[in-house]
């Protein structure tokens, strides 16, 4: 085909030839003046296009890396917030509660080796379905030593005790001493009761 167009344009005449060249040189500058601005255009929306896509990559990530960081927020808060249930004694009543730390103090007492020799009335404040019990208790004991392995037992007792008051006297080979201690509760009849107010109320 080549062959065959190369004796057509050497069969024509000059004048051919001058028309033909001229034919040429119109379509190149067309081809440019069309074809360049296309060209132009089709590599700014491909250029665009991908800024879109980093941008939306961007994005992507920012938001990946915000959910990981919810995430460990709120696995923290639950960590917490399980720890600060453990922390609470639970019971149906103040009464129950009152007896659950009763119980619990002289279970560490007992532990440490020292005698409790008497209770007194518990004092307990609510507030909603929370309740803080106060309990004082006396106690005696030979070794003063154990007096320290009783409040670091208490300080680590779970669920929570919290010394509100401590007094240790000495006479003669006898140490005899009160302590009152803090623990925290949930009443269970107070939940269920705040529960059946609050769905009550949505109704």
């Amino acid at each position: 085909m080549l062959t065959r167009l190369t004796t057509v344009v050497t069969s024509l005449s000059s004048r051919e030839r001058l028309i033909l060249a001229l034919a040429l040189l119109v379509a190149i500058v067309f081809a440019l003046t069309r074809g360049v601005p296309l060209v132009q255009s089709a590599y700014a929306a491909r250029a665009d296009s991908i800024d879109s896509v980093e941008l939306d990559i961007e994005r992507e990530q920012r938001l990946l890396n915000a959910a990981e960081s919810w995430a460990e927020k709120r696995a923290a808060t639950e960590d917490k917030l399980a720890r600060a249930e453990a922390e609470l004694f639970r019971g149906a009543t103040a009464a129950v509660v009152e007896a659950n730390i009763q119980r619990a103090v002289s279970q560490h007492a007992a532990n440490a080796g020292i005698t409790v020799n008497s209770t007194r009335l518990a004092e307990s404040v609510q507030t909603g379905e929370f309740t803080a019990i106060s309990q004082e208790l006396s106690f005696r004991t030979n070794d003063a030593s154990a007096t320290v392995a009783f409040l670091r037992a208490i300080d680590n007792s779970v669920p929570a005790l919290r010394v509100a008051g401590f007094s240790l006297d000495r006479s003669r080979s006898q140490f005899s001493g009160a302590i009152t201690v803090v623990g925290f509760a949930r009443l269970q009849d107070a939940a269920r009761q705040a529960g059946s107010q609050a769905r009550g109320a949505r109704r």
